[in-house]
C-alpha cells in the first residue's frame, strides 16, 4: 500500500476482453491508485520484478504457467502481494484455500463483488500492519464457500461441525451450512490444532462446542447446537479422553 493508503494493483488474464473489463472496473475504484496489466504469467513476473505491487488479481486457467502455479511462485517472494483469483470456474477453490488467497471472485465479475474483494485486501493489509491483529488472523484462516452463486471466504471459527459428503464436506455454522470441495480427512488433518476432533468417519466437531456425550440406542452421540451426531466405537475412547483433558484445563484456569 502506498503513502496515500491506496492500492497498487496488477491484473493478469490471457483473454483480452476479460482483462480489459477487469482493468476498467479496477480503475473505477477509488482505492486503486495504480494499475498494471499482464496477459500471462511471464509478463506478470516482469511487472513484479520492476514494480512494487500490493495485490494481484489473477486468472487461473492460462496457457504456460497458469494462475495457480504463479500464485505459488508469488508466495515465495520476500514480500508477497495479496492474491485474488478471478475465474469462471470453481474447481480451484481448494487450492485457493491451501494458498491462503485473499479472495476468490467468479466471472463475470460484478462491481459490488469486486468492491468487496478490494475491501478484503485493504482490511488484510491494515491487519498485517498490527502484529497482534495479524496473529489473530493467522489463527483463524478462511475457506472459500459458495453462497447464492458467489464465492465467499468463511472464517474457520464460524464452523461448528463438519459432515462428509463423498469427496466434499459440508461445513455447519450457526446460521446454515456450506458444501466445499474438500475431503473431510483433509480438514481433519489441517484443523486438528484448532480443536477439531474426528468423532466418526463422517463427522468432525469443534471439541469446545460439544455440550454433551451420551449413550443412545445405537451407541454414543455428541450434542452440538442441538444436533445429535454419532460417535463411532473406534473414536469413543479418544473423544472421552480429550473431553476429560479439556475439562481439567478449564478447571485449572
Amino acid at each position: 500500500m502506498n503513502d496515500r493508503g491506496f492500492l497498487r494493483v496488477l491484473a493478469v488474464d490471457d483473454e483480452p476482453p476479460a482483462l480489459d473489463e477487469l482493468a476498467y472496473l479496477l480503475r473505477a475504484d477509488p482505492r486503486v491508485a495504480r494499475l498494471h496489466t499482464a496477459a500471462d504469467a511471464t509478463e506478470a513476473l516482469r511487472v513484479l520484478r520492476d514494480t512494487d505491487v500490493d495485490v494481484v488479481f489473477l486468472d487461473i486457467r492460462m496457457p504456460g504457467l497458469d494462475g495457480m502455479e504463479l500464485a505459488r511462485v508469488l508466495r515465495r517472494f520476500a514480500r508477497p502481494p495479496a492474491i485474488v483469483f478471478v475465474t469462471a470456474y470453481d474447481d480451484g477453490a481448494v487450492d485457493a484455500f491451501d494458498l491462503g488467497v485473499a479472495d476468490y471472485v467468479r466471472k463475470p465479475v460484478q462491481v459490488e463483488r469486486l468492491s468487496e474483494s478490494i475491501r478484503r485486501v485493504v482490511s488484510a493489509r491494515v491487519v498485517a500492519s498490527h502484529p497482534a491483529a495479524l496473529a489473530r488472523a493467522e489463527e483463524d484462516p478462511t475457506i472459500p464457500v459458495e453462497l447464492a452463486g458467489t464465492t465467499r471466504m468463511l472464517p474457520r471459527s464460524a464452523v461448528r461441525w463438519v459432515e462428509a459428503q463423498g469427496d466434499y464436506a459440508r461445513l455447519h455454522t450457526a446460521d446454515g451450512s456450506h458444501l466445499v470441495r474438500v475431503p473431510l480427512a483433509t480438514l481433519a488433518d489441517r484443523w486438528a490444532d484448532a480443536g477439531f476432533v474426528r468423532i466418526h468417519r463422517s463427522y468432525l466437531v469443534q471439541l469446545r462446542l460439544i455440550a454433551e456425550l451420551r449413550l443412545a440406542n445405537s451407541g454414543y452421540v455428541v450434542v452440538v447446537d442441538d444436533a445429535e451426531l454419532p460417535v463411532s466405537r473406534r473414536h469413543t475412547r479418544e473423544l472421552k479422553d480429550k473431553l476429560v483433558r479439556a475439562a481439567k484445563q478449564d478447571w485449572s484456569r
